[in-house]
């Protein structure tokens, strides 16, 4: 299959990026910002022949607008926003919410029982800064942690979690959840993000034997002139809309971002001629695609931008976790 055909790279996100204020009378007007533009983003993606899987809405933290008096309040604010965000989703895609960030204790304590009862238009995280040795927050640590095991229990299967995560060293403008968060200083923007591991496992097949150095340079510039080629027509698409200026776009996410849909990441590993992910030359391969993901030109790069190996979403790297091909510390890696 040619690498210019879109099928092969889907926009997985069209992430909003949101201030909102504590004047709930404001809240309407400013989520109908987001639905203007995306009604005049939605057909130039489909005349641009792209799939959309979901628009998102991240917001500045949210003890910056919502009524955190107690849980019930905070709840019934929670419940009005659920109730404009269904008002406003005509499209058919799936919307999702992201509350933002927590920034303390009493914020984060709130977060397990907020999840628990609004679910994916209540992600949420925690940024875990440096103090000035370089030491990491511990006290902020231990309370997240104490969160996830709380999630853990009061949802089913655990699976609340899916909407919380801890960040360490994540800028602003991440496109995905739960890890995306606003800053209300900085301008209202849009991001988006691309779902392409079966645009690399396609690129790959067509890539010539060659020896070890040679096949691997020939790899890096099949990758990088495919994924090059879908950010330009993404960028054109962007460039024939005339949207209300509400929102800056902000870049683009390289980052490939499987999802159970598609191609494992783990065959573009293989396809490198790797026996398996985790195999020896495993972080190789790995330095070369953060490479392809770096290598982008002609907009921002924003949000991860690199080698995102997602293992709860990806059933090749699931898989290689059942057989034991690899463990954390080597994910991490």
């Amino acid at each position: 299959m040619d690498y210019k055909n879109k099928e092969l790279c889907r926009l997985r996100t069209i992430s909003f990026f949101l201030t909102l204020h504590k004047d709930k009378t404001q809240w309407e007007d400013a989520l109908y910002s987001v639905k203007r533009d995306v009604d005049l983003l939605l057909p130039a993606v489909q005349k641009a022949g792209y799939t959309l899987q979901s628009i998102r809405v991240i917001t500045n933290p949210f003890g910056e607008y919502l009524d955190l008096t107690n849980l019930q309040t905070a709840k019934a604010d929670l419940q009005y926003l659920t109730e404009l965000l269904n008002k406003f989703n005509e499209s058919g895609i799936r919307l999702r919410f992201a509350i933002g960030a927590a920034r303390n204790k009493e914020e984060i304590a709130l977060l397990p029982e907020l999840i628990a009862a609004y679910g994916d238009l209540c992600n949420a995280c925690v940024n875990v800064p440096l103090d000035e040795n370089g030491v990491l927050d511990n006290e902020l640590i231990e309370q997240s942690v104490y969160a996830v095991q709380r999630i853990a229990n009061i949802t089913p299967r655990g699976e609340g979690n899916f909407n919380f995560t801890v960040n360490f060293n994540c800028k602003p403008f991440i496109p995905y959840f739960p890890a995306g968060y606003h800053l209300s200083h900085l301008p209202n923007s849009f991001v988006i993000g691309l779902e392409t591991p079966d645009l690399l496992v396609e690129v790959l097949k067509s890539v010539p034997k060659s020896p070890h150095n040679q096949f691997y340079a020939d790899c890096y510039q099949a990758m990088s002139q495919a994924l090059q080629y879908h950010v330009d027509q993404v960028l054109e698409m962007l460039s024939a809309v005339k949207l209300s200026g509400e929102f800056e776009f902000a870049g683009i996410d390289s980052s490939a971002a499987p999802s159970k849909n598609c191609a494992s990441m783990t065959k573009v590993y293989e396809l490198m001629g790797l026996p398996y992910f985790g195999a020896a030359g495993s972080v190789e391969v790995s330095a070369l695609l953060t490479k392809v993901f770096k290598s982008i030109q002609r907009v921002p790069l924003v949000g991860f931008s690199g080698l995102m190996l997602a293992v709860t979403e990806d059933l090749g790297l699931a898989e290689g976790t059942q057989k034991q091909y690899f463990d954390i510390r080597a994910l991490l890696t």
